[in-house]
């Protein structure tokens, strides 16, 4: 059952980081802009369970990975999603009062941005990526959030219908 909604949303996922690569990538916007990839997954994540959220974390690392735009090694995103997607995942896990509030999911997602980005800068630095100031990277980091604020209202309503689709009413598909 979980292979034939995994086969399900992947296309959802592959169209959303299309969007990403073609469009939103090339925005320039104060802050450091915002990946539309990134809240999607961490919202679909929020809504889900634990192993799937790392799951999705997983195939949505590989797609971050694979973007120009990413200048960390291969794996990098991967292994902070894996991460990502089931944290948020678990946080949501088992409180229905938690999934049906948009606003705790807008506050989740805007933590995991933050937090994804820290730890993606972090990781970056052990493995001896260049990084600019620290106040360059405060200031992207708090921009990147700052956008993630604005972006996830708009998205969570959409997202939550679609995951309903797929993995609560599809059932039967």
């Amino acid at each position: 059952m979980f292979l034939r909604k995994f086969a399900i949303s992947a296309p959802i996922f592959v169209i959303i980081y299309i969007l990403q690569e073609a469009f939103v990538s090339q925005l320039r916007l104060t802050g450091g802009g915002f990946s539309l990839f990134l809240i999607f997954t961490l919202i679909w994540c929020a809504l889900s369970e634990p192993e799937v959220g790392a799951m999705v974390g997983f195939g949505a690392g590989i797609l971050m990975d694979l973007s120009e735009s990413s200048s960390g090694p291969m794996g990098q995103w991967t292994l902070i999603m894996i991460l990502a997607g089931f944290a948020i995942a678990y946080l949501g896990f088992g409180d229905n009062n938690f999934r049906s509030s948009p606003i705790s999911l807008i506050v989740l997602t805007v933590i995991g941005v933050f937090l994804a980005r820290l730890v993606y800068f972090v990781v970056g630095l052990m493995l001896g990526n260049e990084a600019g100031s620290l106040q360059h990277v405060l200031a992207s980091l708090i921009g990147q959030s700052l956008w993630a604020l604005v972006v996830a209202p708009l998205l969570v309503p959409i997202i939550t219908r679609v995951h309903g689709l797929v993995y609560e009413s599809g059932a039967n598909l």
